[in-house]
């Protein structure tokens, strides 16, 4: 069963990958949706066509906290993360720097496990670093609901490892995470359908 999960899962993101176009490659820091893979696995894949294995060593990745109130952000207590393809290494040197800053918090293994947000690029992380899997490790941030200030002092203190060229940077988005179950129904009108306006609304993301 799960040599069949793998065989399946690595068909869908060669598939999708096929697909997309490699047009600023290498990126430096890429963003893209955490939604099931039958909803964005095809959306997501323009994306990751971008990174170039053969020039990243490390992955950031950032994904917003769900499941617990957070208002800094926090690190994993594992050290590996399995995917169905390869295991993926977190790296804990980088992770003792980030530690030693005081300004991050320990998630528990059940909102590491809980969460999607970081956990659904693992895959599509796997299937892009696969050529130079040996060399490459991860550092997953969950991010809370920061204020200004905080956001500026993370952006600070992550900005020296965006500046290092091996490192790559992973946005995990909900883009604008539309519906009732979510409190946000925002409608503009003049943009025709209601699912237009949705399209326009994510499309909005390029523009800032």
């Amino acid at each position: 069963t799960n040599f069949l999960f793998r065989s399946q899962l690595n068909t869908q993101l060669e598939g999708w990958l096929s697909q997309a176009q490699s047009t600023i490659s290498p990126a430096r820091a890429i963003i893209a949706p955490h939604a099931g893979y039958s909803y964005c696995g095809a959306c997501a894949a323009h994306a990751y066509k971008q990174i170039d294995p053969s020039v990243t060593r490390r992955v950031f990745i950032l994904g917003p906290s769900h499941h617990v109130p957070l208002s800094r952000c926090a690190l994993s207590s594992a050290e590996v993360y399995k995917t169905p393809l390869y295991d993926l290494r977190i790296d804990q040197n980088v992770y003792a720097d980030l530690w030693k800053t005081g300004m991050f918090e320990r998630m528990s293994l059940q909102t590491d496990e809980d969460e999607h947000s970081i956990e659904m690029h693992l895959p599509y992380t796997a299937k892009a670093m696969e050529s130079h899997k040996d060399e490459l490790s991860i550092v997953p941030v969950l991010v809370g609901a920061l204020s200004e200030s905080k956001e500026q002092d993370y952006g600070k203190l992550l900005s020296r490892y965006l500046a290092d060229p091996s490192n790559l940077f992973i946005i995990s988005s909900d883009f604008c995470h539309w519906g009732q179950r979510f409190r946000y129904t925002y409608y503009d009108e003049a943009q025709g359908e209601i699912h237009r306006s949705i399209e326009h609304l994510d499309k909005m993301v390029n523009t800032f």
